[in-house]
């Protein structure tokens, strides 16, 4: 028999009744420190007192009315991101995937009225992930994830990650941008390197096309800069935000230059609850929060102890991992073992971590821990690692 939830996610048998700051409580009474934030998203960590506020007094007074009038939240939240960003403009959205779906829309139309309709193709790279929509998966280009959905959306060209000549041999005269997260998630936190970046800014300059980053995991902070991209120096044309925008309240969007923004004109593109108010006042407080002095300075101060921490765990437990990957709070752990052991063992220490691809174990904290919830984290991880190295050893005393 079936549940009344359909069965597309295999979920732990654990669920939550409230969060404090990096903590979730649990139903079983236990206290778990979350280093997965709902995958990048609760960017202020639980139950932060603004947020809090801030949606409850939204909700008491109006929380939808559509696009078809003015949102004074939703202007204030695009004046602050437009302010702090290369945009001119915002699009709101509502998930990482819409976000994807309108970037990839505007580049379009922007090639189209520009007088290039034949500049359709948007070049991605293998080990992506842009969202589960028919064209996103398209995008991400994964066999797994278009298995039994009938033909691909056209339009996708896929090259090596960090190979700019594969690139540059793959642009053509139908090419309208590239696409690319600065870090990828779902693969395994693979990095772009900064020079690759800036190759591929040099080369939609020189080639007429758009530089498009999807930010949606990457962005809000969770490398230590508002945007990962700032890293490598370079501006984009587009990007798109979702996850840790909200701090946990469904929200997306879509920043762009005036070059392509302007012809996203009425009619050409549509979303009934993107930018409603009150997933509005919940982005005003936490790019507020994320803006505010010193906020960002922590994170990056708080990621490089992280850092040094994982160094010295996968170097101690080598039978365990293979090497560190990433950048500020978004890490990961390559296993030799199966990484849903170790994500299994931490769990049963009352840490909470994410799976990614390439057998890798996804760290990605609330932005708000301090050095001493990710000593705490790490102390938990030793634990498990004790308790997999210890069984990994009666399994080969077993087996000589």
């Amino acid at each position: 028999m079936i549940s009344s939830i359909m069965p597309n996610y295999k979920r732990f048998d654990l669920a939550f009744t409230h969060g404090e700051g990096p903590w979730l409580i649990g139903t079983d009474k236990r206290r778990y420190l979350d280093f997965a934030a709902g995958i990048a998203v609760s960017s202020l960590g639980h139950n932060h007192p603004l947020l809090v506020k801030a949606i409850a007094e939204q909700a008491a007074k109006v929380m939808h009315v559509s696009n078809l009038y003015r949102t004074p939240q939703a202007e204030a939240l695009a004046d602050l991101l437009v302010q702090n960003s290369f945009a001119d403009s915002v699009l709101f959205c509502n998930s990482g995937a819409e976000a994807n779906e309108a970037l990839v829309k505007i580049i379009r139309r922007t090639q189209y009225m520009k007088g290039h309709p034949e500049k359709n193709r948007i070049i991605c790279f293998n080990g992506a992930f842009h969202g589960r929509t028919l064209a996103m998966i398209s995008a991400t280009g994964n066999p797994a994830y278009l298995e039994g959905f009938g033909p691909r959306v056209e339009g996708f060209d896929h090259v090596d990650f960090n190979d700019l000549n594969a690139v540059r041999t793959a642009i053509t005269p139908e090419t309208a941008g590239i696409l690319i997260e600065p870090i990828q998630g779902e693969s395994g936190i693979k990095a772009a390197d900064p020079e690759f970046l800036r190759g591929l800014r040099d080369l939609c300059d020189e080639h007429g096309i758009f530089l498009a980053i999807d930010e949606v995991q990457t962005g809000m902070g969770r490398t230590g800069f508002l945007f990962a991209h700032e890293v490598s120096g370079i501006k984009p044309d587009i990007i798109s935000v979702a996850k840790g925008i909200g701090g946990g309240f469904p929200l997306g969007a879509v920043l762009a230059r005036a070059e392509l923004a302007q012809y996203l004109t009425p009619g050409t593109h549509g979303t009934t609850y993107g930018g409603n108010p009150l997933a509005c006042a919940a982005g005003l407080v936490v790019v507020g929060e994320i803006l505010r002095p010193g906020f960002l300075e922590q994170v990056r101060k708080v990621s490089e102890s992280f850092g040094a921490m994982l160094e010295s765990l996968a170097k101690d437990y080598p039978e365990i991992f293979i090497d560190i990957r990433g950048r500020g709070l978004m890490r990961g752990l390559k296993c030799r073992i199966p990484s849903s052991d170790v994500i299994t063992a931490a769990m049963d220490e009352g840490l909470l971590a994410v799976g990614a691809g390439d057998n890798v174990l996804r760290l990605v904290p609330p932005l708000i821990v301090s050095e001493a919830d990710c000593q705490e984290a790490i102390t938990r991880l030793r634990r498990a690692c004790k308790t997999l190295s210890h069984t990994l050893s009666q399994h080969k005393e077993k087996t000589a």
